[in-house]
C-alpha cells in the first residue's frame, strides 16, 4: 500500500514563492514517474510537474522556468518548489505516483496513487 500525504500549501500574494512536500510510504520511486498535479473545482485535473526515477524531470508550458521538482530519496520525499507565484497558480495539488509523463504532459490517468491534496492560492 502507497500512501501520499502532502503538506506546504498555504496564501501568498503574487510573485511569492512556496514549497510543497509529498511525504510516501512504499515503494513509491520505483515507480516510472512521480509527479504534481493540480485541480480548480469545475476543471480537468492538469500535470504540473514530473520526475522520473532517473532524475528526468518534465513540467507544464505554464510553469517551466518558475516551478521546480525534486526528491529527496533518502527521505521518501518528493517537492515543488514554487516561484513567481501567480493568481491562475491557484489551485488544489496533488502529488501522484505510478504514471506516465512525456513532453511536458503527465497523464492523471496513468497514475495510479494520489494524495489528498493541498490548498495553494495565490492573491493579486
Amino acid at each position: 500500500q502507497v500512501h501520499l500525504v502532502e503538506s506546504g500549501g498555504g496564501s501568498v500574494q503574487t510573485g511569492g514563492s512556496l514549497r510543497l512536500s509529498c511525504t510516501t510510504s512504499g515503494d513509491t520511486w520505483s515507480s516510472d514517474w512521480v509527479g504534481w498535479f493540480r485541480q480548480v473545482s469545475g476543471k480537468e485535473r492538469e500535470g504540473v510537474a514530473g520526475i522520473d526515477k532517473d532524475g528526468d524531470t518534465t513540467y507544464a508550458d505554464s510553469v517551466k522556468d518558475r516551478f521546480t521538482i525534486s526528491t529527496d530519496n533518502a527521505k521518501n520525499t518528493l517537492y515543488l518548489q514554487m516561484n513567481s507565484l501567480k493568481p491562475e497558480d491557484t489551485a488544489m495539488y496533488y502529488c501522484a505516483a505510478g504514471g506516465f509523463c512525456a513532453g511536458g504532459h503527465c497523464y492523471a490517468s496513468t497514475f495510479g496513487y494520489w494524495g489528498q491534496g493541498t490548498q495553494v492560492t495565490v492573491s493579486s
